[in-house]
């Protein structure tokens, strides 16, 4: 009898045995600090209401652009296509927040197994997340950088220094992207302790 006491202490899962040792005013703080991620919900339901402003100012300058489409010029439809852009992928980048932020902070997204969940869901850490964030906003600040140089072909008159700010912002962009692309392959190639 006491044999079989013993090895079913020894088949229990260890961390059972150190919860229970665990102080009981421990043990509720962890279940509530563990619980406080769902004061993270609120953020990336603002940001779903953000997601359909968004939407809104890109109907709102589509009517606004098609409806001039027949006077257009080339250079004014490619600035139109490019602001369109610009006004997709930062809806794009904030569903990616959206969807990864609440995956690896708060809970698991349970969709099923539907053709419509995105190959990506579920599968975005935070580093993945950092990624795919300075790629967005990196396209952005290109997208910025070349309205404004297709104004100047255009003839349009644009200030140098305003210029020059937008291909530094730009450059630091790029910079801060690379930079933290080396640091996580370098994270990667470290053994973790």
């Amino acid at each position: 009898m006491a044999a079989e006491g013993n090895l079913s202490a020894m088949s229990a899962p260890k961390g059972n045995a150190t919860a229970h040792r665990k102080p009981l005013v421990e043990r509720w703080l962890e279940k509530g600090l563990f619980r406080a991620r769902w004061l993270m919900a609120p953020f990336y339901v603002g940001l779903v209401v953000a997601l359909a402003g968004l939407l809104y100012v890109f109907v709102r300058e589509s009517v606004h652009e098609f409806a001039q489409l027949n006077v257009m010029s080339p250079e004014d439809a490619i600035l139109m296509v490019l602001s369109l852009i610009d006004l997709s992928l930062a809806g794009n980048l904030l569903l990616i927040v959206i969807f990864s932020g609440y995956e690896n902070f708060v809970s698991k997204i349970d969709t099923g197994n539907g053709e419509d969940r995105p190959d990506w869901l579920g599968t975005v850490d935070f580093s993945g997340l950092k990624m795919k964030l300075i790629a967005s906003i990196v396209a952005i600040s290109a997208i910025a950088l070349l309205k404004a140089f297709m104004h100047l072909a255009e003839g349009d008159s644009i200030d140098n220094l305003h210029l020059i700010w937008l291909v530094v912002i730009h450059l630091t962009f790029v910079v801060s992207g690379v930079m933290m692309a080396l640091m996580d392959l370098m994270a990667s190639k470290t053994s973790k302790h």
